[in-house]
């Protein structure tokens, strides 16, 4: 199995209007990490950078300016994601993508393929290398607070890594997805 824990930086909450100013990943294939990356750029709409977003992030718009360019950063995506998961690969073949609240780093993930790619990455995005079946321990969270196995005030990522006593530098997203992937391992230990 190949799963794709990743997480993003970004200049806002608006996957439409705002932009990945950080893409950390981690891949690991049939439980070994093989692999981790953290890559930085600029946004593309600098109009639209939220103040908001860089009070949550610490990232000043001068620290921005010394990112590498967009277009760079999407080939080394690209290249990551090609390395593991060649073109026209079947679905069940393809990555498990896996976060806490997952869908919005994909979003993110999806619209930056669709601006900064050629036209196949234009029409399809992200989907030439992900499967559906996304791991969010977001949801598993949820599902495990209902059960009586996770009693948290709330399901914040950094709420649930104190609980499980994980390590977090919040607002990272290196830092970020690592201690996903340690809270994700120790949610399916529960399950199972």
């Amino acid at each position: 199995m190949k799963i794709l824990y990743f997480d993003t930086e970004t200049t806002g909450v608006d996957y439409l209007k705002h932009d990945i100013t950080q893409f950390s990943a981690i891949v690991e294939i049939d439980g070994e990490v093989v692999e981790e990356v953290n890559f930085r750029c600029q946004p593309s709409r600098w109009e639209n950078i939220s103040e908001q977003a860089l009070i949550v992030t610490g990232i000043t718009v001068d620290q921005l300016r010394t990112y590498q360019k967009p277009e760079e950063m999407f080939k080394q995506i690209k290249d990551l994601l090609g390395k593991y998961i060649p073109k026209y690969t079947k679905m069940g073949d393809k990555f498990y993508p896996a976060g806490h609240n997952v869908s919005f780093d994909l979003n993110f993930l999806d619209s930056f393929f669709k601006l900064h790619g050629n036209s196949d990455d234009q029409k399809w995005g992200i989907t030439s290398y992900q499967n559906w079946r996304a791991l969010d321990s977001r949801v598993f969270s949820n599902f495990l607070g209902v059960c009586g196995k996770l009693p948290t005030e709330n399901m914040k990522l950094s709420t649930i890594c104190e609980h499980y006593g994980i390590e977090l530098e919040a607002h990272d997203a290196l830092s970020d997805i690592r201690a996903t992937r340690k809270v994700i391992h120790k949610m399916i230990e529960i399950l199972n």
